[in-house]
């Protein structure tokens, strides 16, 4: 008979196993250092590709003068053209939706930068090093947050030379800077799915601009949703766009008509967490994906 202190004992947890006890202890030694790596490969990653910035400042240039331009087109040309249901400044209501359209975009800058990437045999020489496979991704995502908060400041800048105002305090402001730029990061996945997928970097630049240009503007970024035609008031009531721009007009404290009792309508907040975890799940996953496929 077996005694119970014997490894072949009937009774005996698997785990109980000395060498099984082993495998677990050096499992749990190694689990925490292998999420620091992929923190550490991540952040190495991201750091490369912010340096690049100061090397090719006139992609920097272009996207800071585009961000102007927009403020002060819709500030001045459109500005007396458009009245809100309610009153209220257009100037004010404005800015959140071109917030938001900027934001949408990072998903175009993710793609160009990945496939430009792919396009130079960078995943090669990744996939060569000791490094955390998912860095490549979550590095490009992180750097491209960075970057789009640099735009929105030179945004939030602009805005205030020409009349908008934050009239919530600066915990709220706070909040909605938060909240766009977590909107940032899921756009980025976007990006990183698109640019896995297209060959070049000008078919990704055509590919997500198709994609993005007519989400932003079926929204209620630039005109009230009830301007809309019948059919198409649901459809921009329910896009991502609208949630975020709905959102950050109440936590600024903008003018934010309302064009219908929908779910988006009434928590634009909540809602756009719901699309930002909704979009991280499918995108990133699809990317991780893409991504394994490739390296194979």
């Amino acid at each position: 008979m077996t005694s119970p202190m014997d490894p072949a004992y009937p009774g005996r947890r698997t785990h109980d196993h000395p060498a099984a006890q082993s495998r677990i202890s050096r499992w749990r030694l190694r689990a925490p250092a292998a999420s620091a790596s992929v923190v550490a490969d991540s952040l190495v990653v991201a750091w490369r590709n912010l340096k690049r910035i100061p090397r090719i400042p006139e992609l920097a240039i272009v996207a800071i003068l585009q961000s102007v331009m927009f403020v002060l087109l819709f500030s001045y040309v459109f500005g007396g053209a458009i009245p809100l249901p309610g009153g209220g400044s257009y100037r004010e209501y404005v800015m959140a939706g071109i917030i938001a359209e900027t934001l949408t975009f990072a998903a175009a800058t993710t793609a160009i930068g990945i496939t430009d990437d792919l396009a130079k045999g960078l995943i090669d020489r990744f996939r060569s090093l000791p490094m955390a496979r998912s860095a490549f991704l979550t590095g490009r995502t992180v750097s491209d947050v960075v970057y789009n908060a640099v735009i929105l400041a030179v945004l939030m800048l602009s805005g205030l030379v020409v009349g908008w105002r934050v009239r919530n305090g600066p915990v709220r402001f706070l909040a909605a800077v938060a909240l766009g730029l977590l909107f940032a990061y899921a756009m980025a996945w976007i990006g990183v799915w698109l640019g896995l997928l297209v060959p070049t970097v000008e078919v990704a630049q055509q590919v997500a601009f198709t994609a993005i240009f007519p989400i932003t503007f079926l929204s209620n970024a630039f005109v009230p949703i009830q301007t809309l035609p019948g059919f198409l008031q649901p459809v921009a009531e329910w896009n991502p766009v609208s949630s975020l721009t709905a959102a950050m007009r109440v936590l600024f404290g903008n003018p934010n008509p309302f064009g219908s009792s929908g779910f988006p309508t009434k928590h634009p907040i909540l809602a756009t967490l719901i699309w930002v975890t909704v979009l991280i799940v499918i995108f990133a996953s699809l990317s991780v994906r893409r991504y394994q496929s490739m390296s194979r």
